[in-house]
């Protein structure tokens, strides 16, 4: 079973201010679709502490698969991208490219969103939008994927 941790961006969340819906909504997803959720975390609209947490999961705690949710967007607090651009080794594309494809058939600002998809050691990290439904619609349209990547990420897989 994929090791998951899920890291919730959002200022008003980490002070307390705001029910963090969208990452209850990625845990009750994956914990659906046979995920473990080892770990999970709410943190403010900073990057170093982004970067941060998410180094620490990919690195030291054997996760499989770290999801972002929130931070993604236009407004200058929007950090998530360049959080995980700065410590991913290499960057998987069509993840972020299929996520706003499939959900432009919901609202056409989809193609706002700055999510990023890439792996850090043998450990695959998505950016999600901040909101329960756009987790909702962008993990249906890239879970099957997903695990096929977390599979080849640890070598159970052929090419």
């Amino acid at each position: 079973m994929p090791r998951v941790a899920i890291l919730t961006i959002s200022d008003l969340a980490s002070q307390g201010k705001r029910e963090d819906l969208s990452g209850s909504t990625v845990k009750d997803m994956l914990r659906a679709n046979n995920y473990d959720v080892v770990a999970s975390a709410v943190v403010a609209d900073e990057r170093l502490a982004i970067s941060r947490i998410m180094c620490e999961w990919a690195d030291t705690q054997s996760v499989d698969l770290i999801l972002t949710t929130g931070g993604t967007g236009l407004s200058a607090r929007d950090v998530t991208p360049e959080a995980t651009i700065d410590i991913l080794h290499w960057q998987v594309p069509g993840i972020a490219e299929a996520m706003r494809w499939s959900t432009f058939q919901y609202t056409e600002r989809s193609i706002l969103s700055r999510s990023v998809a890439g792996v850090r050691g043998q450990c695959l990290i998505v950016n999600l939008p901040g909101s329960p439904k756009g987790v909702e619609q962008c993990l249906q349209a890239v879970l099957p994927a997903i695990r096929h990547a977390i599979e080849v990420l640890a070598g159970n897989q052929g090419h």
